[in-house]
């Protein structure tokens, strides 16, 4: 967690198979990202393999809410790991909640679920006012899992 949040946005930025070759993750909004990791807002969870970064994801911490922003794969299910990775400590330090952003069959199979409009802002009100969120990410940078 954390070792290589500005290799893993980028990483998240470059194109996809089968997709667009123009990416909303522009140079502006990577240096942005950037700033709110250095402020412990943003974070990374990456997934390794024999020394070099396959996979990961990252988002952005507020109260006890991980609002993920993306994720990449070089290596297959690589960015699963991450994933499961991220909701186990997040599980552990008792957040309410992953916005996933956008349903996909990927996290459904995951265990995603939707929400209504009505709730999900139930839950934002309560929950990123939740400071001890803040606590599980209080940790040497490079924490393995």
């Amino acid at each position: 967690m954390d070792t290589a949040f500005e290799q893993t946005i980028r990483a998240c930025s470059k194109p996809r198979k089968n997709k667009p070759i123009d990416t909303w993750l522009v140079d502006e909004m990577i240096e942005a990202y950037i700033r709110l990791h250095t402020m412990g807002k943003a974070h990374s969870i990456e997934a390794w393999q024999d020394g070099r970064l396959v996979g990961g994801l990252y988002g952005v911490s507020l109260g006890r809410i991980f609002f993920g922003e993306s994720m990449f794969a070089h290596q297959s299910n690589a960015s699963k790991v991450a994933l499961v990775a991220l909701a186990e400590h997040l599980k552990k330090h008792h957040f309410d909640l992953i916005d996933c952003q956008v349903t996909t069959e990927h996290l459904l199979r995951m265990g995603a679920r939707e929400i209504d409009r009505s709730t999900f802002l139930k839950i934002i009100t309560r929950s990123v006012q939740q400071q001890q969120g803040d606590a599980a990410w209080h940790h040497l940078p490079g924490l393995r899992m």
